[in-house]
């Protein structure tokens, strides 16, 4: 069932806060991106996704409850922006991106953003899900962690998504976080359409994938009963389909 009014009213307010945020700053990060050699090789300035960053966490400290877990999804992400603003400006090593990405899923993690459960793969069996017990929190640092790359646009497709099954279950703060990252998203796309003046580089691919794979893992940590199957096909489909491809890559 669908939020009451006040719920509505707080998710368009938050799509439009983000958006005004980051299309109102995406020029100013675009010169400071081109000030500090943030500079792709055509030359388009890069480092976009800092116009993403601030237009989703404005709208999230305005709107949404935050919670622990919230907390440490906001901290890793300040830690994830930190990451790509440097590998923007001067391409740090794999690894190195790596063990910073594990360090802001474990950030997230120890705030309490778990997989507990999942759903059963057996459809013959009476127990409904499967507790993880102690491979929960390696089994979420994977996921967070192996998540990067994603575009703004599949992003924005995502966030739609788990925006709509957030609301379809209840769930207004998983509503809300997704909300403000779909405004951020949308805010960005102008400047980033063919021929683009700017890209989002790595600040923003980082951010969008660890925000996208944490929110998701919150939403299935409130309510895995109600939806043990939309969520995982739905919500997940992009965020897992591009954890595989990078499993296969490396």
């Amino acid at each position: 069932m669908f939020l009451n009014t006040a719920v509505w009213i707080k998710v368009m307010l938050a799509i439009l806060v983000a958006f005004v945020v980051s299309i109102a700053l995406t020029p100013f990060v675009k010169r400071l991106a081109v000030k500090v050699g943030a500079v792709h090789d055509h030359p388009i300035p890069r480092m976009g996704g800092l116009a993403i960053f601030l237009g989703f966490i404005v709208s999230t400290l305005l709107f949404a409850d935050i919670t622990q877990e919230v907390r440490g999804i906001l901290i890793g992400s300040i830690i994830i922006v930190i990451t790509g603003v440097i590998d923007d400006i001067v391409s740090l090593r794999a690894w190195t991106k790596f063990l910073i990405q594990i360090l802001a899923a474990v950030i997230a993690v120890l705030h309490g953003v778990v997989i507990n459960v999942v759903s059963n793969p057996n459809v013959f069996s009476n127990q409904e899900a499967i507790v993880l017990g102690w491979v929960a929190i390696p089994l979420t640092v994977n996921l967070i962690d192996g998540l990067d790359g994603l575009a703004v646009g599949v992003s924005t497709i995502s966030c739609v998504t788990i925006l709509v099954v957030a609301l379809l279950v209840s769930e207004p703060n998983v509503a809300l976080i997704v909300a403000a990252l779909a405004g951020a998203c949308i805010g960005f796309m102008p400047y980033n359409l063919n021929p683009a003046r700017i890209f989002m580089g790595d600040t923003g691919s980082l951010l969008l994938g660890y925000v996208l794979a944490t929110v998701s893992v919150l939403g299935l940590f409130k309510f895995y009963a109600i939806v043990t199957f939309v969520v995982p096909v739905l919500a997940l489909a992009v965020p897992l389909s591009d954890t595989l491809f990078a499993f296969c890559r490396r």
